[in-house]
C-alpha cells in the first residue's frame, strides 16, 4: 500500500536525489476577465496520466529524468502578497537546495514570487516571456499587483535591457510605448528568438522562462482567462521551448491553464504536453 498523492505523470523521484521540483500555486484572485485558472495545477496532474512519459520530439522520457512533484501551495486568495510570499519561500528553498523550480499557474501574477526568488540568488537575470499580453501595466484598476501588471512588476526588480517578450499582441497603447523604451518586445511570433537564445547562451546568463499559455492560438488553447485571437502553433511553441533550453535556464513556469473554460479537455491535455515537453527539454 502506497498513500494516494497524485503526481504529474513521471515526476515522482524523491526530493532529496532530483534536479527539477514542480510546484503549484492555484491562485487567480487578480484574474481581470474569465477566472478558473487556480484549477490549473491540479488539472494537468490529474489529466498527464493520459500521456505517455515519452517524447517522440526530443526521444527522451520522464522516467529517465529526476523530478520531484512537491503538489500545490495551500494560498490566501484575500491577499496577492500573502500568497506571493508563500511562492517566493517555496522558490527560495528550492533554489537553496540547488534543484531548478518549475512552477504551475494559477494566473501570471504567480511568477512574481518567483522572479523575487530567483533575482535574489542570481541578480543578474534575464526573463524571456511567451505570452498574448504585454502584462506592463502599471496598475489595473488601482491594482499594482494584478496578472495585467506582472512584467512591469519584474522590470521594477530587474530594469531595462533584461526582458524579452515574444508573442504579444495585446495591450494598451502604454504598455506598447513602454515596451518599445524599456523591453525587448517581439509582437505576434516567435522572430528573434533564435538570435536571442544564442546570446544569451554564450554568455551564460541565468534566465527565468515563463509561459503564459494563452501565447498560443485560441483555436488550439481557448482554456483560458484573456483569450487573444492569433498567436502561435503548438509546433511553434515545442520549437522554442527548444531553443530556450539552450539558454541557462534556473527557473521557469507555465501558467493560464483555465480548465473549465473548455469542456473538451483539449486545453488541458495540451497544456500536460507542453510542460511535459517543457520539462524533458529542461533536464540535464
Amino acid at each position: 500500500m502506497k498513500p494516494n498523492i497524485e503526481t504529474f505523470i513521471g515526476c515522482d523521484c524523491e526530493y532529496e536525489a532530483a534536479e527539477i521540483v514542480l510546484y503549484g500555486a492555484p491562485f487567480d484572485s487578480t484574474t481581470s476577465f474569465r477566472p478558473g485558472a487556480r484549477f490549473g495545477s491540479a488539472a494537468m496532474r490529474h489529466e498527464s496520466f493520459g500521456l505517455e512519459t515519452y517524447s517522440p520530439y526530443q526521444d527522451k522520457d520522464l522516467t529517465d529524468c529526476r523530478i520531484f512533484d512537491s503538489g500545490d501551495l495551500e494560498l490566501c486568495f484575500g491577499s496577492a502578497e500573502a500568497a506571493l510570499a508563500d511562492i517566493q519561500a517555496r522558490a527560495e528553498e528550492i533554489l537553496r537546495d540547488g534543484k531548478l523550480p518549475v512552477l504551475l499557474g494559477g494566473e501570471h501574477l504567480v511568477t512574481l514570487g518567483a522572479v523575487r526568488a530567483a533575482v535574489e540568488k542570481y541578480p543578474d537575470l534575464h526573463i524571456i516571456h511567451f505570452d498574448a499580453h504585454a502584462d506592463l501595466r502599471q496598475d489595473y484598476l488601482g491594482a499594482e499587483l494584478s496578472h495585467a501588471c506582472v512584467i512591469r512588476r519584474c522590470h521594477d526588480l530587474l530594469g531595462d535591457g533584461r526582458i524579452h517578450q515574444f508573442c504579444i499582441r495585446s495591450g494598451d497603447r502604454e504598455e506598447f510605448r513602454f515596451a518599445k523604451e524599456h523591453t525587448e518586445l517581439h509582437p505576434f511570433s516567435f522572430e528573434g528568438l533564435e538570435a536571442l537564445t544564442g546570446r544569451l547562451a554564450a554568455s551564460q546568463v541565468p534566465v527565468y522562462f515563463t509561459i503564459d499559455l494563452d501565447c498560443l492560438d485560441p483555436a488550439v488553447f481557448p482554456g483560458t482567462g484573456t483569450p487573444e485571437a492569433g498567436g502561435v502553433t503548438f509546433p511553434q511553441l515545442l520549437d522554442a521551448i527548444r531553443l530556450v533550453s539552450q539558454t541557462n535556464v534556473v527557473a521557469a513556469d507555465v501558467n493560464e491553464l483555465a480548465p473549465m473554460l473548455d469542456p473538451s479537455g483539449v486545453s488541458t491535455a495540451t497544456a500536460c504536453k507542453v510542460l511535459r515537453e517543457l520539462l524533458l527539454a529542461l533536464h540535464s
